[in-house]
């Protein structure tokens, strides 16, 4: 049998962390775990502890599953947010690597606006 591959989704934004582990096609979901699940307060959803915590729940689970490598695809909130990715994004990706499991490829797949809605803050932008 060959060795069996998946693809680890990673949303991070500036409020949260998502973590979906996916079959290789991409069609099934094996595991979800977010910033939410494993912090209490709402501020320390999107820190990088919460994403290594749940990094690390998302290799047992791959483990499980008898996934030894994956593909990991970052992504941003993107369009007219930010296209810069969360302070988790980093954490997430080292602490999959330190669970033992093969990486692939890391792609960025934030989605770029081709001149959609205006962002919000008005003409001069949020002013602090």
């Amino acid at each position: 049998m060959t060795a069996k591959w998946g693809i680890a989704n990673i949303y991070a934004s500036y409020n949260n962390i998502m973590i979906t582990l996916t079959d290789i096609t991409g069609a099934e979901t094996l595991a979800k775990v977010t910033g939410g699940m494993i912090v209490k307060q709402a501020k320390d959803e999107s820190s990088p502890y919460a994403a290594q915590k749940a990094a690390e729940r998302i290799a047992e689970i791959a483990a499980e599953k008898e996934i030894i490598g994956i593909h990991v695809k970052v992504r941003a909130p993107g369009g007219n947010k930010s296209t810069s990715p969360g302070p988790g994004a980093q954490a997430a990706i080292r602490a999959l690597s330190r669970a033992g499991l093969k990486i692939g490829r890391i792609e960025d797949v934030t989605p770029i606006p081709h001149d959609g809605t205006k962002p919000k803050g008005g003409r001069r932008g949020r002013r602090v």
